[in-house]
């Protein structure tokens, strides 16, 4: 059966779930979620997920909300990217529970605010605070990475679909991947996997769609 993602191609949180389905190979079908119209506070949205947001997958009688809990389950699924051993699978965790409180947390945030946000709403000293508390987590991830070609083992895991899920993305955030070169080159692996795709080539929906 195939799965359903709903999803949005500005959404790092969506590409990080697309990006893993692609790179597992299992069969699935995005689902456009209109965010910038507001879609995900209707009421059919919020009993898709009370949370109002994307990305949510639906796997056949299994409806799944927040990104690291549905990376586990491709991964437990499909036997694949979840770590080798359990210290590795307790390693993965620990990366996810990383990006998600100062990696894509803190970068979806900032982002939203220096592109999507209207102009005149834009607060310098939020982002600023936001950009230093991006850049502390960069720094640990790039020292970690030194001389690793993952974060986690010696193969691509669901840490790195997890960390790297903001960090392809062509708007400005204060995110520059050669100020990191151990990120860098870690980027560039990723990206040279068999299925990867950019977030506006893997999901639906990008700012040109709104120009």
């Amino acid at each position: 059966m195939t799965a359903r993602l709903y999803c949005f191609g500005e959404s790092g949180n969506a590409y990080k779930a697309a990006l893993t389905l692609e790179l597992t190979g299992t069969p699935w079908q995005p689902v456009y979620v209109d965010f910038f119209n507001g879609e995900t506070r209707t009421p059919a949205y919020r009993a898709i997920n009370v949370m109002g947001e994307v990305p949510v997958l639906v796997d056949g009688d299994q409806t799944l909300t927040q990104s690291g809990v549905i990376l586990t389950h491709i991964a437990n699924k499909t036997g694949k990217m979840g770590g080798k051993t359990e210290a590795e699978k307790l390693d993965v965790l620990r990366w996810i529970l990383f990006d998600n409180h100062k990696v894509s947390g803190v970068a979806g945030s900032l982002r939203f605010n220096m592109n999507f946000l209207p102009e005149a709403k834009r607060n310098h000293d939020i982002n600023s605070f936001l950009s230093m508390r991006l850049h502390s987590a960069l720094k640990v991830m790039d020292t970690h990475l030194d001389g690793r070609d993952w974060l986690v083992g010696d193969t691509p895991t669901i840490a790195d679909t997890s960390n790297a899920g903001y960090l392809y993305y062509p708007e400005p955030f204060t995110f520059d991947r050669v100020q990191y070169p151990n990120i860098d080159r870690w980027m560039d692996r990723l990206s040279a996997l068999p299925g990867w795709k950019h977030p506006y080539d893997l999901m639906p929906g990008s700012p040109a769609d709104r120009t």
